[in-house]
């Protein structure tokens, strides 16, 4: 993040403009919105920016920018010219007096920057792409505008209103979050929405008074899928902004966990082979307990939380206490890992059914009913396959399956990283011996590995 969003207050704030053309005059009616009081300096200043200005109560300067201006301790100064050379002078004097600088489409020489403004006053929205892409940001702030009816505006100021009195019914701050969570995400809103302002006050003046809050917990068990954010549902996005605490497993990326609701306690519980951070029992009391506290739990897991994910261990003894939970499955890494690798799972060519398999191995060793496995209308997904590579394509080899089987080991699957490593049973442990493969991996064997290299799409 190269620029530290921030809103600043400007109301009766003086504000210099350097210029006086049509650029200058978009910036000091944006200047003018947010309550500045605008000076303007340019040998030529255009009538209706002339007439801003002194609604503003500031002054115009006919003549050059001269650097005893800023002197007069503006707290913001935008250049707006078409002189590189004086956007280049008020750019580097505002930077040694460390007063915020704008130098319009030049970003090279901010300290601050405008963004696309979506204004719903008082809630207000701000894109920005650091000045490297302005066209895409508008385009966003277009995007944005379509989901944001101007009523909004009306319940933030509704909202507004009545902040006091919600702080002082509900001194304590989590009682105050779910009441306006309820009230913002229920009735009051819907009739705001549709500009029955009125009955919308006076049902939040009765929910007010009663003061009837929800304090019990819940628990959320979401599936994270198997690392790229945008597979996310729109159920599991929502309640990953709803709960006030998160476990999270090792397989749940540093994405995804950007779009927990940022005052959420975060709690590590990953799992690795040999290195069981939290005993899967402990994790099952932490999350009974929490939510017997009242608290919003979710449980973030990687994948499909009820495919080799232990889910169902997780909400059994939620269960059997009466605490409630919401289930949100995501996308299991034998689906998303192998549809960016380019392989499809089944094919009427190649394999008419799929195996889901735990790689996991224990005590060193694979315990399966091998023979099962050895149909080649069928495709085989081992989870967690990189450490029992050798004995998985040894004992298929042995049980009768073609040595010439393709078979492909898939490397964090779906994220910028991914790798994909494809050759036979055979040799496919040969061929990823000599790369630093790292978890987590998947692996899958049977004919529509061999489809890999005509139908990858996904670019690392």
């Amino acid at each position: 993040m190269e620029y530290f969003p921030l809103f600043f207050k400007l109301t009766d704030q003086p504000v210099l403009v350097v210029g006086g053309g049509e650029i200058a005059t978009r910036k000091a009616r944006l200047l003018a919105r947010a309550g500045a009081v605008i000076d303007v300096v340019a040998p030529q200043v255009d009538a209706e920016l002339q007439t801003l200005v002194s609604a503003q109560g500031g002054q115009v300067f006919l003549h050059e920018f001269v650097e005893t201006l800023v002197e007069r301790r503006y707290v913001l100064v935008v250049s707006a010219t078409d002189d590189t050379e004086t956007n280049q002078q008020v750019s580097e004097l505002c930077q040694r007096l460390r007063v915020p600088v704008n130098v319009v489409d030049s970003p090279d020489l901010c300290s601050v920057i405008t963004p696309a403004i979506v204004d719903r006053s008082p809630l207000v929205v701000a894109v920005s792409s650091g000045g490297e892409a302005p066209v895409l940001a508008r385009r966003v702030k277009t995007l944005i505008e379509t989901l944001l009816p101007s009523a909004y505006g009306q319940l933030a100021q509704l909202a507004s209103r009545f902040r006091d009195r919600v702080k002082a019914r509900f001194t304590d701050m989590e009682l105050r979050r779910r009441f306006w969570e309820a009230t913002l995400n229920g009735e009051v809103a819907e009739k705001a929405l549709a500009g029955n302002l009125d009955d919308a006050e006076h049902l939040l003046e009765t929910k007010l008074r009663e003061g009837d809050v929800d304090t019990s917990g819940e628990v959320y068990l979401v599936g994270a899928g198997p690392g790229d954010p945008d597979l996310l549902t729109f159920k599991a996005l929502r309640l990953m902004q709803k709960a006030e605490v998160v476990l999270y497993d090792r397989l749940v990326t540093e994405p995804i966990m950007d779009l927990v609701r940022k005052d959420a306690e975060r709690i590590y519980v990953g799992k690795q082979r040999a290195d069981h951070a939290v005993p899967q029992q402990t994790i099952n009391t932490m999350l009974l307990e929490l939510a017997q506290q009242g608290k919003r739990v979710l449980r973030l897991k990687g994948g499909d939380p009820f495919i080799f994910g232990r889910g169902a261990e997780e909400i059994e003894l939620l269960a059997e206490h009466g605490i409630p939970f919401q289930v949100v499955p995501g996308i299991t890494a034998a689906s998303g890992c192998a549809s960016y690798a380019g392989i499809p799972l089944t094919h009427r060519d190649h394999s008419q059914s799929v195996r889901f398999i735990t790689g996991h191995v224990k005590d060193g060793v694979l315990d399966f009913r091998w023979g099962e496995f050895v149909e080649d209308s069928q495709t085989l997904v081992f989870y967690m396959g990189l450490t029992g590579l050798p004995q998985i394509c040894a004992q298929l080899i042995a049980h009768g399956k073609s040595p010439d089987t393709p078979a492909a080991l898939i490397e964090r699957g779906t994220q910028p990283q991914q790798r994909v490593h494809t050759g036979t049973l055979a040799t496919l442990e040969t061929i990823v011996a000599q790369e630093s493969v790292t978890p987590p991996t998947l692996l899958v064997i049977g004919g529509v590995v061999a489809l890999q290299s005509r139908l990858s799409w996904f670019k690392t």
